[in-house]
């Protein structure tokens, strides 16, 4: 998404238009999955001095418009990406960390429809699927051989 677009994003959601704003746009989506630290310095290297509050301040400002996204997996930090509203589950390494984005299983946002909602107008499906990556299988191949 070229910064033209995150500008009419960003104005979409009723936010200003901000140097930092827009740097951290760029940062995730050219980092998704992200942490806050990493997204941090790659706001750093493109404007040059900009604090980490700063930066997390605008991650939550980002966040909260629906323009980020915040993935949480397990007790690791919370990682971001762009949030392109499709629901998509994620799976993740119980090894190295590895976070890769996957397209619904079944069906259409919110993925998974439970048989029993219990009253609730569902949203949002949250979907992690844990594994070993194809990298740390191989590593693991190459130690017992």
């Amino acid at each position: 998404m070229p910064s033209t677009d995150h500008t009419s994003a960003l104005r979409g959601a009723g936010l200003r238009v901000t140097a930092p704003r827009l740097a951290t746009l760029a940062a995730v989506e050219a980092h998704p999955h992200a942490d806050a630290e990493a997204i941090a310095q790659a706001v750093r290297e493109s404007l040059g001095t900009v604090s980490r509050q700063a930066v997390y301040d605008v991650l939550n400002a980002l966040s909260d418009a629906d323009l980020l996204r915040r993935v949480a997996v397990g007790g690791r930090s919370m990682q971001y990406e762009l949030h392109r509203h499709d629901n998509h589950p994620h799976l993740v390494c119980r090894r190295c960390g590895r976070l890769e984005d996957v397209p619904c299983a079944v069906g259409e946002a919110p993925c998974l429809i439970p048989h029993e909602h219990h009253g609730f107008s569902i949203e949002v499906a949250d979907v992690v699927y844990r594994g070993v990556c194809s990298d740390c299988r191989a590593q693991d191949a190459a130690t017992a051989a």
